[in-house]
């Protein structure tokens, strides 16, 4: 009996709403997404990378029209094709309701926008594969096969991704057909649930046409449970990461079946084209599910729990092996070489002063309470930023010097609240300018760092100058801004007025045009942009500043280290960032994410960072050059033997620089990665066990030291450090080290070396101690200082006298075979931001003393005043008094210059070292004479 409900026809304000949001989505947002893409190409242009965009863009762009069509026209076909078969018959399930009208009178209208939907929103998850079927289609081979499969590990890395793609594609595309199908037949009836017998619930052409959606389903299934046997190789939960004896020998025959069974599926369904009835897919589905769900629980569980668990270790063997093995390779954890370090305690002086220039660049200086330092001394204005602390080396007159420095950003948020206008902050304040450089390990009278290069502008007391100080290109400029328009822009401050510039780089987007301006105007939603009278035909438009969003831009498809740094090379400023490549496809390689008790904190905001972890395969193979005035970038390609970087240099040709292009001068400012060291260290901890037994076991597994910092336990970071590695005719070089501890214990057992220079970049080397004795780690060197009385009272002294004491970190320095530990104590008023340098801790074998140099305190380990008054140079070391030292200094300072002058640098650097001895030694003697020191 038909419903006496009147029919309500659409509201004239429905259809008015319908309307104008059709308006809204076919004229504003394509215009919108129009002159978004107009003003990306111009930024490509301008940065020499068209290339890239477009090729990236096409790709893009086909994949989802491709998508969109294919999804179209077979959804409406089969569309049509249901409207067809039941032509003849109304939409009876929505006879007497308000629908019956829409159904009855736009049908085609509704369904186009369904169809629109389900196409829009396939294409627009579709699109993001564009960088897996570039892939696919420049594969290259890692020449090396994974154990089970025996397949290269190019098809994982580059192919079966793309094969996955393909099927969960077709699987949703017919999915979506038969989505679009059924509710026609259910509505008109085709489709009757109250029959009686389920089996003859639809029949005739209705039937045939369903069947053949759901057999093509089944056959996609099947696909999926063929290609899911290579995701074993992933599995993780067990004692081995990969497929072990459970998968290999229960899971893999339960894939087959499910397969077998999926295609079983589908020919029923076409022989049930024959038939009346659905009785034989029904009984097929209903087995498969059974299948499906108790063989996949009951069976590997079986396996594992009869077979597998009581004999574990012998059964998982194996796999184990290709766990370490296939581990190692992803993390390049094979090519760390392993040597022995007796670490005796014979460490003389004579010792030590052939290791001058690694005491010489021992790291007194913590970089978080310099940090600070610098922020109080050099920031200058409130609107400038230090943001962090880099560390690098430079040749300066003549040594080589390990060094820290930081650029000095503008930070707009920092203006005062009534100057921050829309003309100040994209027109005036534009640019950060110089920075600020300090040796490592030199301290001023007052405990404050000695700075090499300092002020605005910059004054350099070295032979390096800066030439062009401003920095447009950062890490803490976020906002756009304009350059070369009629008003000059804010340079520094200079006494009570400021310093003007205009912009005389090759930076920018040129809006040279109405046009370019009305775009821009529409882009950023500013109407000033069109309608101010600052602009000239020679403005450039800055954006996309931030050097991270900057090289992300161009590269989406490489990962970042999270610690770019600043170099000064031939008086320019350029940021360094090390760009890694990664994959989560390797096959019996654990991901860092997936460690048990990882130390290393993986969390990031940024998914384009290293420290993201969400990956098997890791390798440094581009290092990434941004000029902090003009902004141009340069993705340098250093690794020839990655197969992922080969890849991606056929799908992007003109991206990557090739290794020759590489100046001598940006070499020498190469390091090794820090969050690829922390990684590779992190997985060591447990890989460097390749015993199976030994890794079952987890019998030497080891963890990162920790040590106080400002009272509290931490983890010891990675540190460079100028060194000379225990090798017979090696001389001292740039490395990153790290001591490692066992797992339950506090003493060391190991440290790791990673080389940054020369022809050894890149090259790590493991030093191991003997195991049969006991080498103090930092948690114990820490005790130690803790129960020393001297020390101890010395600074709960200086904490009751209104002054926080920071311990520095904990530096454990290797020399010759054995150990220094040495730590620089702070004071910091409690109300105040400015640390001082006060204290040096150094401990050798059973001595541990806290003096007020590094040098008072290794001679008073390993020797008197006289032993270092026998280190001055000969001219010197007879001179008795403060007064012939004072007088010793001048002449030595004044030949010194004189070098300069001439241009003799090497002269220079060895008369400022005979200087800084001299400055030294008379610092001890006025303090060692009460009658001077008072």
């Amino acid at each position: 009996m038909r419903s006496t409900t009147p029919r309500k026809s659409p509201s004239p304000y429905t259809r008015i709403t319908v309307f104008v949001l059709l308006i809204l989505f076919l004229v504003l947002l394509p215009a919108g997404t129009i002159a978004h893409l107009l003003t990306e190409a111009w930024w490509f242009e301008a940065v020499n990378y068209s290339e890239v965009f477009w090729k990236i863009l096409k790709a893009r762009s086909l994949v989802w029209l491709g998508t969109f069509l294919v999804y179209s026209i077979f959804l409406w076909f089969n569309y049509a094709l249901a409207m067809r078969i039941t032509q003849n018959s109304g939409f009876r399930l929505l006879e007497g309701t308000e629908f019956e009208l829409y159904a009855k009178n736009f049908p085609n209208f509704i369904a186009a926008f369904f169809i629109f939907i389900l196409a829009f929103t396939a294409a627009g998850a579709s699109i993001d594969g564009w960088e897996t079927i570039l892939k696919f289609i420049h594969a290259t081979d890692f020449n090396t096969t994974d154990p089970i499969y025996e397949r290269d590990i190019g098809f994982y890395v580059f192919q079966l991704p793309f094969y996955q793609g393909i099927q969960n594609w077709l699987l949703m595309l017919f999915l979506s057909g038969f989505l679009v199908s059924a509710p026609i037949y259910l509505l008109k009836g085709s489709i009757d649930p109250e029959i009686g017998n389920w089996k003859y619930i639809i029949s005739g052409k209705p039937k045939t046409h369903l069947s053949i959606l759901l057999a093509a389903i089944a056959i996609l299934f099947a696909v999926g449970f063929w290609l899911g046997r290579y995701d074993l190789l992933y599995t993780s939960g067990g004692v081995v990461y990969g497929a072990g004896y459970t998968d290999t020998h229960a899971i893999t025959h339960y894939l087959w079946l499910m397969m077998f069974l999926a295609i079983a599926e589908a020919i029923l369904l076409l022989v049930s084209l024959r038939q009346k009835s659905i009785a034989l897919p029904g009984y097929g589905l209903v087995i498969y599910l059974l299948a499906l769900v108790f063989i996949r629980g009951i069976y590997p569980s079986f396996q594992q729990q009869f077979i597998v668990e009581p004999n574990e270790l012998s059964k998982e063997k194996p796999y184990l092996q290709y766990n370490i093995a296939y581990t190692r390779q992803a993390y390049d954890l094979d090519s760390i070489q392993t040597k022995q370090y007796p670490a005796n305690p014979t460490l003389t002086r004579e010792d030590l002063d052939e290791h001058q220039a690694t005491l010489r660049n021992i790291r007194l200086w913590d970089y978080r309470p310099l940090l600070s330092t610098y922020r109080q001394l050099q920031e200058i204005r409130l609107y400038y930023k230090f943001s962090d602390l880099d560390i690098d080396r430079y040749t300066l007159n003549g040594n080589y010097r390990q060094v820290m420095l930081a650029p000095r950003e503008l930070d707009y948020d920092r203006v005062p609240t009534r100057a921050r206008t829309w003309v100040n902050k994209h027109l005036k304040y534009t640019h950060g300018y110089g920075l600020v450089m300090s040796p490592v390990n030199k301290v001023t009278p007052e405990g404050l760092p000695e700075l090499f290069i300092k002020n605005i502008p910059p004054e350099s007391t070295v032979n390096l100058q800066v030439s062009q100080p401003r920095i447009y290109y950062g890490e803490e400029t976020d906002n756009y801004i304009f350059t070369n328009t009629s008003t000059p822009e804010f340079d520094y401050p200079l006494g009570d007025e400021n310093a003007s510039n205009f912009y005389e780089g090759i930076g920018g987007v040129p809006m040279n045009t109405l046009w370019r301006r009305l775009v821009y105007a529409y882009d950023l939603g500013n109407l000033k942009v069109l309608i101010s009278n600052y602009f000239t035909p020679e403005s450039h438009i800055h954006y996309y500043r931030n050097i991270e969003e900057r090289i992300t831009k161009i590269a989406p498809f490489l990962r970042f280290d999270s610690d770019p740094y600043i170099t000064l090379i031939d008086g320019k400023l350029k940021w360094l960032i090390d760009a890694y490549t990664v994959s989560d496809r390797y096959p019996y390689s654990e991901p860092v994410s997936e460690i048990e008790n990882a130390q290393i904190i993986l969390e990031t905001d940024n998914e384009n960072q290293l420290q993201s972890g969400d990956f098997n395969y890791v390798r440094n193979s581009v290092k990434v050059v941004v000029d902090a005035y003009d902004g141009t970038i340069e993705f340098l390609a250093i690794d020839d033997e990655d197969p992922v970087l080969a890849t991606y240099k056929k799908i992007f040709p003109q991206l990557f620089h090739s290794p020759e292009t590489i100046s001598d001068e940006l070499i020498d400012h190469f390091r090794y990665p820090l969050n690829l060291y922390q990684i590779q260290a992190q997985m060591y901890l447990s890989y460097h066990m390749t015993d199976p037994e030994v890794f079952y076991n987890q019998e030497d597994l080891w963890r990162f030291p920790e040590a106080v910092f400002q009272e509290e336990e931490r983890l010891i970071e990675p540190y460079y450090l100028i060194m000379r590695l225990p090798e017979a005719g090696a001389g001292e070089e740039f490395v990153l080290i790290m001591p490692f501890t066992p797992v339950n214990k506090d003493n060391m057992v190991a440290w790791m070396a990673a080389r940054s220079d020369g022809e050894n970049y890149g090259t790590a080397l493991l030093y191991e101690f003997p195991k049969q004795e006991l080498i103090y780690g930092p948690g114990q060197i820490e005790a130690r200082i803790n129960q020393n009385p001297q020390i101890s009272e010395q600074l709960t002294l200086w904490s009751q006298e209104g002054s926080n004491v920071i311990r520095g970190d904990l530096l454990v320095i290797p020399i010759e075979e054995s150990i220094l530990y040495v730590q620089p104590i702070y004071l910091r008023a409690t109300e105040g931001e400015l640390p001082e340098l006060k204290r040096v801790i150094v401990a050798y074998n059973q001595d541990i003393v806290m003096e007020t140099s590094l040098d008072r305190a290794l001679a008073a380990i390993f020797g008197n005043e006289q032993a270092q008054r026998e280190e001055l140079p000969t001219d010197i070391r007879a001179i008795p008094t403060p007064g012939n030292l004072t007088e010793a200094a001048l002449q030595t300072f004044r030949q010194a210059q004189e070098a300069a002058q001439a241009g003799n640098w090497t002269e220079y650097g060895r008369l400022s070292d005979k200087l800084e001895t001299i400055l030294e030694q008379l610092n001890r003697e006025v303090e060692s004479t009460p009658s001077l020191s008072q």
